[in-house]
């Protein structure tokens, strides 16, 4: 398939130097017998980023497992010679509202599975998401500093109002927190964002999501992420002031993607070569598409190399 047939939202790609082989995650959900909707990973393989193989069913979330609806946003990671799939599940149970016009909540959060080979097959390490139970929690990423995994991810903003990033320590086989969330910065921090209303009249909400961590050629640690700027889905950059995880963090003044795609990720090609990937447009539901980016590392920021 080419790049451009492949429906896909919040891509990521993992780059397996050895055997020369990208591979791209989406979400893949079915309905079961009883009519219920179970979440799932699936896979595309490529060797040179435009024609793809796929899919091939990566995870299926089991059927005792405390959340079992849609995925969203799956990141696989190479950690200590294995395999770790970060998804965001959800339940179907609604619950209330925190304001009128805004969604209901429901159960979310991101549960961290493993496998031994990127194509897995990835099983959880218990029957529950990573993130706090009582969290709308979305978008886990994994970051390592110093030898001790983090996972940075997002507190939804349908429930916070703010939406927050967040950094919690994992224990050393990424199996659950080992620590409580700290918070990193709030969505309503860049100017940039200007908040989205989710009907007509409503208040406004700011949105935290698609985190991504990289350090850059002379040691800065920047974050993308993305929320709405004037109507849009858009990427921005934040930088950490001590160069650490745990912050503090400030936001670059300029976004560095505003055409309605985002939730981006980083990753390099077999030469080195950096590359943003992200979905675009945003809406409508069912025309996104994987969309790479030529990066500039410029030891301050990153720069897009070739036009939006």
């Amino acid at each position: 398939m080419n790049i451009d047939d492949i429906n896909i939202r919040d891509p990521f790609i993992l780059t397996d130097n050895v055997k020369k082989i990208y591979y791209m995650y989406r979400t893949s959900d079915s309905i079961m017998a009883d009519g219920k909707v179970r979440g799932g990973v699936e896979v595309f393989t490529s060797r040179d980023l435009k024609k793809w193989n796929g899919p091939q069913t990566v995870m299926r979330i089991p059927a005792d497992n405390g959340l079992t609806g849609t995925v969203w946003a799956p990141e696989v990671h190479k950690y200590h010679g294995k395999y770790y799939l970060f998804a965001t599940i959800n339940s179907d149970i609604k619950w209330k509202k925190r304001k009128e016009g805004w969604g209901d909540y429901t159960w979310r959060g991101t549960q961290i599975f493993h496998a031994d080979r990127p194509e897995g097959p990835f099983k959880p390490f218990d029957c529950f998401v990573t993130t706090p139970m009582d969290w709308m929690a979305l978008d886990g990423t994994l970051w390592v500093e110093n030898g001790t995994p983090y996972m940075v991810f997002c507190h939804e903003w349908v429930q916070t109002e703010d939406g927050t990033m967040e950094a919690v320590e994992l224990k050393s086989d990424l199996s659950a927190m080992a620590g409580e969330p700290q918070t990193l910065f709030y969505g309503s921090a860049p100017d940039w964002s200007t908040g989205i209303e989710p009907s007509p009249g409503s208040p406004k909400g700011y949105i935290t999501d698609g985190c991504y961590l990289y350090r850059t050629k002379t040691g800065k640690l920047l974050m993308i992420w993305s929320s709405f700027s004037n109507g849009d889905y858009a990427i921005g950059i934040a930088e950490s002031i001590t160069g650490s995880v745990k912050g503090p963090w400030r936001q670059q003044e300029k976004p560095l993607f505003v055409k309605n795609g985002g939730h981006g990720m980083i990753f390099k090609t077999f030469d080195g070569g950096l590359r943003l990937i992200l979905h675009q447009p945003n809406s409508p539901l069912g025309a996104e598409r994987a969309k790479i980016f030529e990066l500039e590392d410029t030891g301050n920021t990153l720069q897009l190399k070739n036009k939006q």
